[in-house]
């Protein structure tokens, strides 16, 4: 009898455990004090409500369920999508036409579908290999890993702004890159990247042959200073581009799994019909709902709003106990902790605070070790008066943990100190 571990895709086995499922497995185990209510701050889930509008045309769209939506998106759908970009970023949007949008249920999977569709067997006659931030989102690294491609982390140092070095990238590597995702804003460090940076990136896909997916779902969630986006970066020309738009953070409807992609027509097109095989397709309520959505901006200046205030308590509670750097974009704290395995299984014991170790996000090297392992991700989510309890509770424990780091390694440094002098007696 055959087993059934021979059924199962082996590519499947390649899979980086996810990284919620790796943090149930470290703090499971441990009690959270008794005495406090927990607060979980590990998920990126927007906790306000979607606006009031959308239960309505929900209703007004009932009999619609029982329709198949199409696969490429109603015209409504796709004259929101496209009515939102010009909004958004201007006049290099005026060129768009609504065959380059796709409707995605949620930008996960339509990112997934889009490596399988257009990674090649084979590039620059060897595997394919898709590159990804580091740290990333695991999204990112299942699309790799499943369209047959050999995922390639390219670290985000705060030497190079947390963005992938781009003059480290090695010409033999360009030449065999099929896909290259990247987060604008960036996740979980919420840096906005440099129109520069965006524009050589943008030549580099071109000049390789490369497809350059950009991942957008946090362009409208900001504190001073607005994002630029990919399209403007390229002028409204989208050769070589894919970009991911989200109503998950920007509208709090990450329940309702919807998105869109726009980009170069020859890459949509592919991906319109392996969706046709896949099925993927978005209802039409909710078609309806997410052109809406798209429609309204006013209720995205107040969401806003929200996450400034939110990240004004945590500054106000954390800025006492340990210096950091507020996020330009997103809705994320990316603090240097020095163990952060170490200190979320603190937090999670001493305070009831569940947050994600950084290295549950990164991909370690040969020596074990990643550019997340020093940090802690924490969603500022929740309202500002359980932002300011849970900082208040995690405060101390962050700087204690940043403290001990610093100890050990002036330890170090010491001990390599009286090496190195004892060798030249």
């Amino acid at each position: 009898m055959v087993g059934a571990e021979s059924m199962v895709a082996e590519r499947l086995e390649r899979l980086t455990d996810y990284p919620f499922a790796r943090l149930r497995a470290l703090l499971d185990g441990i009690q959270p004090p008794q005495d406090r209510d927990p607060i979980s701050m590990s998920v990126g889930e927007p906790q306000d409500p979607c606006p009031d509008f959308v239960a309505g045309i929900l209703d007004e769209h009932r009999a619609d369920w029982n329709r198949y939506p199409p696969v490429g998106g109603t015209p409504a759908h796709n004259q929101a999508c496209l009515g939102w970009l010009r909004r958004r970023f201007g006049a290099v949007a005026d060129g768009l036409t609504p065959d380059q949008v796709l409707p995605l249920s949620g930008t996960r999977e339509g990112m997934f579908l889009a490596a399988q569709a257009l990674v090649p067997e084979r590039k620059a006659g060897r595997q394919p290999a898709v590159c990804l931030p580091n740290p990333y989102y695991a999204g990112y690294e299942g699309s790799a890993v499943m369209s047959g491609a050999e995922p390639v982390y390219l670290d985000c140092r705060a030497e190079t702004g947390f963005l992938p070095d781009l003059d480290a990238l090695d010409p033999s590597l360009l030449a065999r890159t099929a896909l290259f995702f990247l987060c604008s804003p960036t996740n979980p460090q919420g840096v906005i990247l440099p129109r520069d940076y965006l524009v050589r990136l943008i030549g580099l896909a071109r000049r390789h042959g490369f497809v350059l997916a950009v991942d957008e779902c946090y362009v409208e969630i900001y504190g001073d200073r607005k994002p630029i986006g990919a399209l403007e970066a390229a002028d409204g020309d989208l050769t070589s581009l894919l970009l991911f738009q989200s109503l998950s953070k920007r509208s709090n409807a990450a329940g309702l799994r919807a998105g869109f992609v726009v980009g170069d027509r020859a890459l949509i097109e592919p991906q319109r019909r392996l969706r046709s095989y896949s099925a993927a397709c978005m209802p039409l309520p909710i078609q309806a709902v997410a052109a809406a959505l798209w429609d309204d901006d006013a209720h995205v200046a107040g969401v806003r709003d929200r996450y400034r205030q939110r990240f004004d308590a945590a500054c106000a509670s954390l800025a006492p106990h340990l210096p950091y750097q507020r996020a330009e974009a997103g809705f994320f704290l990316w603090l240097d902790v020095g163990d952060g395995v170490e200190t979320a299984a603190s937090l999670w014991r001493e305070a009831g605070i569940r947050v994600l170790p950084g290295a549950f996000l990164s991909k370690a090297g040969p020596d074990g070790r990643s550019v997340g392992d020093r940090y802690v991700r924490i969603a500022v989510v929740h309202d500002p008066a359980t932002i300011a309890e849970a900082m208040g509770r995690a405060a101390p424990i962050l700087a204690r943990s940043r403290e001990k780091a610093a100890a050990d390694l002036s330890t170090i440094s010491n001990n390599e100190a009286r090496r190195e002098r004892a060798g030249g007696l």
